[in-house]
């Protein structure tokens, strides 16, 4: 595993908002094993420069303004290409999804209620992302 000052401020950027990092495949299948009840809120996290950075923007902005009750049970995160073997074992608890890189996975219930790809967030104004993902997370309090 390779890291450097600015895979861990990436990481950071989640991990400081109550995000745990997932860095292991053992850490992944805990996680969606052992965890209690509620939603599971993931954030592939990726060091792609033209969309790395607004997601992790926008999921902040997104957590910061949606009602405490709409606040997901848990908050995960993996970083694509840094946590290979956490990453790759993400692939079974997002199904029928492929990897994508940011990506944004809430699950509940061994379901994933809502996936956000990253085509889906590549370009996109940081504010129209915030906005759609507090809508998501609202929707499925």
């Amino acid at each position: 595993m390779h890291t450097d000052t600015y895979t861990q401020a990436a990481e950071a950027e989640l991990t400081s908002v109550g995000f745990t990092a997932l860095k292991t495949a053992k850490d992944v299948v805990d996680h969606f094993t052992h965890q209690a009840a509620g939603n599971t809120l993931l954030v592939i996290n990726s060091m792609c420069g033209c969309a790395g950075p607004g997601a992790r923007l926008a999921i902040t902005r997104a957590l910061e303004v949606i009602r405490k009750s709409s606040q997901p049970t848990h908050l995960v995160t993996v970083l694509a290409g840094v946590d290979v073997e956490a990453t790759t074992q993400v692939q079974e608890y997002i199904k029928p999804y492929l990897l994508s890189s940011p990506a944004v996975a809430l699950i509940g219930d061994g379901e994933v209620l809502h996936f956000v790809e990253r085509h889906q967030i590549k370009g996109q104004p940081i504010e129209l992302l915030a906005e759609a993902f507090a809508t998501i997370l609202e929707e499925h309090n």
